[in-house]
């Protein structure tokens, strides 16, 4: 099995080993950022519409990159955001909601969110 860019969850002899791929637990951050948390339109990926189109299966969403270090998870996200909402609490709901799910769902620690205010939208509602 190819374990490139996949972190070990678990390794034992007699059950054996599950890895996580990065581009999964970048897509983990991609959802938690942009489900259910009100003026977050998507993750900006820097295209003609200045937000992502949707998550593929298996392929990390641009605009979200994760990186392991010592079992320590760091994410770097760029988002697009509606205007005339309250940008750092938004943020910090978007860092929150990253960090439980990340945690939650991989048993990984979580030390960073980073996130870049990367596009504004004067649109109303979600993508």
């Amino acid at each position: 099995m190819d374990n490139k860019n996949a972190y070990a969850l678990r390794e034992d002899e007699k059950a054996g080993s599950v890895y996580l791929q990065e581009d999964v637990v970048a897509c983990i951050a991609s959802l938690a950022a942009t489900r259910d948390i009100d003026g977050v339109l998507g993750i900006y990926d820097g295209g003609q519409e200045g937000k992502s189109k949707g998550i593929g299966f298996g392929k990390a969403p641009k605009g979200v990159s994760v990186d392991v270090h010592h079992g320590i998870v760091d994410v770097d996200m760029n988002i697009s955001i509606l205007y005339g909402y309250n940008i750092p609490a938004i943020c910090q709901k978007v860092q929150t909601k990253v960090k439980s799910m990340i945690e939650n769902m991989t048993g990984m620690k979580v030390g960073n969110v980073n996130l870049r205010i990367a596009g504004l939208n004067m649109g109303k509602g979600k993508a």
